[in-house]
């Protein structure tokens, strides 16, 4: 053990004080604890000291270790007290934010707008800031820009007044970029916004009002955006996604339409029969849902096109069938062509499908038995070729079973008459032999039941007068 004091003669050695780096405080830590067991005894003190301060150092920073500098967290909401004086500070703030406004000064009222939204985000004024801020980025920036303004409005103030306001306003920025409206970019020259770019922005519409007014008209422009570019399933899985989520807005009736619409222009370009089916489900379905609607009469124009488009299709594969000797696939078709057809392709594929039935009957027994065909087969056959046919009905049967025609101009037929027969009266007399009615009663013969009232020509009755009073007998004298 060596004592406290140092050997005659020895001088001792000078330890320089360590500077503080932040950066080493873990190696300094280390060297100061194996300087120690190898310093000499009577320098220990300072060297164990110094590692004593270093390792509460390498555990916390300075300012936190001794509780000084320590910062506000601005995410935690102030007290009732704190939060009375941040909103009078925050109020003046936002009347000078908006004088500098109103005064053309866009740029000091920008600042002033920012502070109170960092140092008084949990105020009234700080969400009346930020959308005004937001407001000013839309006059004087870019439409994005304008656009992401108002979404950080809309993700920290969603409880605020203006939040329908803030949606209304990302609409209408995003109708514009999807109208074309350029904006002027870094290197100050105009440009536009992509296709992929505005549905974004539609898309995060949506997302911020799932059921609000402005969803179906975002959904639905989005699914105007596919129809330009030309892109056939994106556009219908749009518009298809306008109608099952909102089905009662005015937009799903023309998203059905144009589901049929685009449906349509795809048949006319491809031979694919799928894009006829897809047609006919969507304009029936929009046909069923709005009889009366605004393209009720187009929409109806359209199926008959579609019908003899599938029915001309229809007889071109039936022939084919036919000549390929597959009489029962040819038979098939030709029940699609009489289904759909116009007129004329009715009556060509009904021949077609008599003389089918007579060359081929065997063949056609399934294609009869089918539900989806029976409806046009037995009226096609050749009924006098069967074993069982016993000959055309009997006259009278065969009139019965006739329909009712229309009368014909050159036929005699007597107008219905426009006086009426006298009706039969009863007697005056006897009754004759056999006759039910009784015979009339003469007026004398039977006694009147109430006074009859003279007549209004004859002059008035007069009054009876009443008798005179009988004249009193004298009084007899007495004797």
């Amino acid at each position: 053990m060596c004592s406290g004091s140092s050997p005659a003669g020895r001088k001792k050695p000078k330890i320089a004080s360590p500077k503080f780096n932040p950066q080493k405080l873990t190696a300094n830590s280390n060297s100061a604890s194996i300087g120690l067991m190898r310093a000499p005894c009577s320098s220990r003190l300072p060297i164990a000291c110094t590692a004593i301060i270093l390792a509460s150092a390498s555990i916390s920073p300075a300012w936190a270790f001794l509780g000084f500098f320590k910062k506000t967290d601005k995410t935690v909401a102030p007290n009732n007290a704190e939060l009375q004086s941040q909103e009078a500070t925050a109020m003046v703030l936002l009347r000078d934010g908006r004088a500098a406004q109103s005064a053309g000064d866009g740029g000091k009222a920008s600042k002033i707008y920012d502070s109170i939204v960092e140092k008084y985000r949990f105020t009234n004024s700080a969400s009346e800031a930020a959308f005004a801020k937001a407001t000013i980025v839309r006059v004087n920036g870019k439409l994005d820009d304008a656009f992401d303004a108002f979404q950080i409005f809309i993700d920290r103030y969603r409880q605020s007044p203006r939040f329908p306001d803030a949606i209304q306003q990302q609409y209408e920025i995003a109708e514009e970029a999807k109208g074309g409206k350029k904006q002027r970019s870094l290197i100050l020259l105009p440009m536009k916004l992509g296709s992929e770019e505005v549905i974004k922005l539609y898309q995060q519409i949506i997302k911020n009002a799932p059921y609000g007014k402005f969803a179906p008209l975002a959904q639905f422009s989005i699914a105007e955006i596919y129809q330009e570019k030309g892109d056939k399933a994106k556009a219908t899985q749009a518009f298809q996604t306008v109608v099952d989520n909102y089905p009662s807005s005015k937009e799903a009736s023309e998203a059905q339409f144009r589901i049929g619409a685009i449906s349509n222009i795809a048949a006319n370009k491809t031979q694919d029969s799928s894009n006829l089916v897809q047609t006919r489900d969507a304009l029936q379905t929009y046909v069923a849902t709005n009889p009366s609607g605004d393209r009720a009469s187009e929409a109806q124009a359209i199926l008959s096109q579609v019908d003899a488009t599938e029915a001309a299709r229809s007889l071109e594969v039936a022939k084919f069938y036919e000549k390929s000797g597959k009489p029962k696939a040819a038979a098939i078709y030709y029940n699609e062509a009489l289904k759909y057809g116009t007129p004329e392709a009715s009556a060509e594929a009904r021949d077609r499908l008599a003389s089918l039935a007579k060359e081929f009957p065997e063949e056609l027994v399934d294609v009869k038995s089918n539900p989806s065909n029976n409806y046009t087969v037995p009226a096609a056959m050749d009924l006098r070729s069967r074993d069982d046919y016993a000959g055309p009905p009997a006259p009278e049967l065969a009139r019965l079973s006739q329909k009712p025609k229309m009368r014909k101009e050159n036929e005699a037929f007597m107008p219905i008459p426009l006086q009426e027969p006298d009706l039969p009266t009863r007697p005056t007399g006897a009754p004759a032999p056999g006759s039910l009615l009784p015979p009339v009663i003469a007026p004398g013969d039977k006694p009147l039941l109430l006074p009859v009232p003279p007549a209004p020509t004859s002059a008035p009755a007069a009054p009876p007068v009443p008798p005179a009073p009988a004249p009193e007998a004298p009084p007899a004298k007495s004797n």
